[in-house]
């Protein structure tokens, strides 16, 4: 397939009149100036490329519906519909470990969850109504799957190939930005087990769980006690005949969350107390009829619950009083539900700090341990023979079924060759601590963002509340382009060095950056912190709220490279449309605080 060749940014014709070319030397040739005939305010038509139709993607439609004018999106989503994890994380026990009523978007309250923690089909039935009541289908290409993109600097366009997984055929593409929002929890990876193919039973990945798989009266591996794990395991131990379940490391399950928030003396505390909830947390049909009929109830409980989630970062700061009050409480809870017994307590009460790994609610999990029909393997796996797991101390297990909980590739490498200024990402991000802007936007990557990308608050709450912020921000960035004359947008190195070294300094405050073995640190004990954000929810919130345009790097659409081209002929886009009202400045609101 023919490349086109990626023009590298040291080219003076294209510094001309951005940031970088200011630390230069050179003499720059300029073309002469010319005052661009168009208003002030108009905007330049671009076209919008994203990649994947989860939470993330259809939220991004709907932002960009609302944020810009004169553009095309499409999106490409890999799989036959969508809802990304909540399509295809399927097995038994699989939910949202967020509260329901937090675990949506702010502009589509759903006042009808079953559930205090709804199960992912249900969760996927929500982005689906979504995505057909707000006529989104003609944006997606769904089973259509990014192979590659090149940045073409000369072009100031990204140069895509695309491939239809229905057909196989292969086509091309072109998109002035790129937006991925492919997800972090997305790309499912088998453990690293010798001879894994050699099992001559059923071999099941809970991301790729078959619809057809029986578990019943059989002797069934799990392997991997995230938060896949501990949720499967319960849901499946009532009908196996003999569950293995293999721990490599101890993981903090924490109390049911409505127990936590009444035990921690919560700002939910009240208000848990007024709802009608079963032993199983899910919520009688009157309480869901309040929820619909009484709005100013609805609200103050959504809010109370969020209030409650946003406290819980100081849990996660070593050494605090919260952190060591909690780390009791959980304790004495594990060991309770463990029956004080020693040799489980052993292997699955961490010494680590709380939080290291991901919490978890897991509801019968730590019970079903103590079953006679489970035992618990933390001895290190040799290999996969034929009948099932062989041990490093040479016994073999017999299986019927292998459940691999083992996760996701967390790497952040880009799953297609992303080549931008400085060559391909996945070779960068393979070798190096992936680095990012505001998790938004990549150095050396013009026009492309990501939706959660490297050290994203994927850890803090609720992604689809995330995700409003993201998406704004981005789109921000783009109207700032259309209506600025900008042809490429780049975060700068010395921005995102400083950004990086803020992380790496802060980090080491938090439990996050213990040792322990977690996917916050690419799956490895010890290492950066790149999957999480350094501070609180509210805080990143926070910290996206204004566009730092003195952190990015600009290459201008005018020959003459004249940053303040855009102001063209001197009449505002404000005063010749007649549906705007140009005396807006006069109204009071327009008295608003600097802060």
């Amino acid at each position: 397939m023919t490349r086109r060749k990626v023009t590298p940014i040291a080219s003076n014709h294209f510094l001309a009149g951005s940031n970088i070319a200011n630390t230069r030397t050179n003499h720059i040739v300029r073309e002469p100036y010319s005052v661009l005939e168009q208003p002030l305010g108009t905007a330049k038509h671009v076209r919008i490329v994203g990649i994947g139709a989860g939470a993330s993607g259809l939220n991004t439609i709907r932002t960009l519906r609302r944020g810009l004018k004169n553009y095309e999106h499409i999106i490409y989503e890999k799989n036959s519909k969508v809802g990304g994890t909540w399509f295809e994380n399927r097995y038994p026990g699989c939910k949202c470990d967020v509260p329901s009523h937090n675990y949506q978007f702010s502009w589509r309250p759903n006042p009808e969850w079953s559930s205090f923690f709804s199960p992912a089909d249900e969760i996927e039935k929500y982005l689906d109504r979504i995505c057909e009541e707000e006529h989104m289908t003609d944006a997606i290409k769904t089973r259509h799957k990014v192979i590659g993109a090149w940045w073409d600097e000369s072009r100031g366009l990204w140069d895509l190939s695309i491939q239809n997984l229905e057909t196989g055929e292969q086509f091309r593409d072109h998109a002035n930005f790129i937006i991925d929002a492919s997800g972090i929890l997305n790309n499912w990876k088998w453990p690293e087990i010798p001879n894994l193919d050699t099992f001559q039973g059923e071999l099941i990945h809970t991301a790729n769980w078959p619809k057809d798989f029986d578990y019943a009266n059989k002797t069934v591996a799990v392997i991997g006690n995230g938060s896949s794990g501990i949720q499967v395991l319960p849901a499946i131990h009532p009908a196996v005949k003999k569950l293995y379940h293999f721990v490599r490391t101890p993981t903090w399950v924490i109390p049911p969350r409505i127990m936590a928030m009444m035990m921690m003396d919560s700002p939910a505390k009240s208000i848990l107390s007024q709802l009608e909830l079963d032993k199983d947390e899910n919520f009688s049909a009157a309480q869901i009829e309040k929820f619909k009929n009484d709005p100013e109830f609805y609200k103050k409980f959504v809010k109370t619950i969020e209030l409650d989630l946003n406290g819980a970062f100081a849990v996660l700061l070593n050494g605090g009083p919260t952190q060591q009050f909690a780390t009791k409480v959980v304790i004495q809870w594990m060991t309770a539900c463990l029956g004080g017994d020693e040799k489980l307590c052993k292997a699955l009460i961490p010494t680590f700090p709380l939080g290291c790994r991901r919490m978890t609610p897991a509801p019968g999990y730590l019970e079903a341990l103590r079953s006679p029909t489970t035992e618990v393997i933390t001895e290190g796996i040799a290999g996969i023979v034929r009948e099932g797991i062989q041990l490093e101390s040479g016994r073999i297990i017999e299986l019927d079924a292998i459940i691999c909980a083992t996760g996701f590739d967390t790497s952040f490498a880009p799953r297609f060759p992303l080549v931008g200024r400085n060559g391909n990402v996945q070779d960068k991000f393979r070798a190096e601590t992936p680095r990012s802007y505001m998790s938004c936007a990549l150095p050396g990557v013009p026009n492309y963002f990501t939706v959660m990308g490297p050290n994203a608050p994927i850890g803090h709450g609720s992604v689809f509340t995330l995700t409003e912020h993201i998406s704004r921000y981005i789109t921000r960035a783009i109207h700032k382009c259309q209506v600025e004359g900008i042809k490429a947008i780049c975060p700068s190195d010395a921005a995102v060095a400083d950004y990086s070294a803020h992380i790496t300094s802060f980090m080491p405050r938090t439990s996050w950056a213990a040792s322990c073995s977690s996917w916050f640190k690419g799956g490895k004990a010890d290492g950066p912190v790149t999957a999480l954000h350094p501070g609180s929810r509210i805080h990143f919130f926070h910290m996206l709220e204004h566009f730092r345009g003195e952190d990015w790097e600009y290459v201008y659409d005018h020959p003459s490279a004249n940053r303040f081209n855009y102001l063209g002929n001197g009449f505002s886009t404000k005063e010749l449309d007649p549906t705007f009202d140009s005396t807006w400045y006069l109204e009071p609101s327009a008295d608003t605080p600097l802060l």
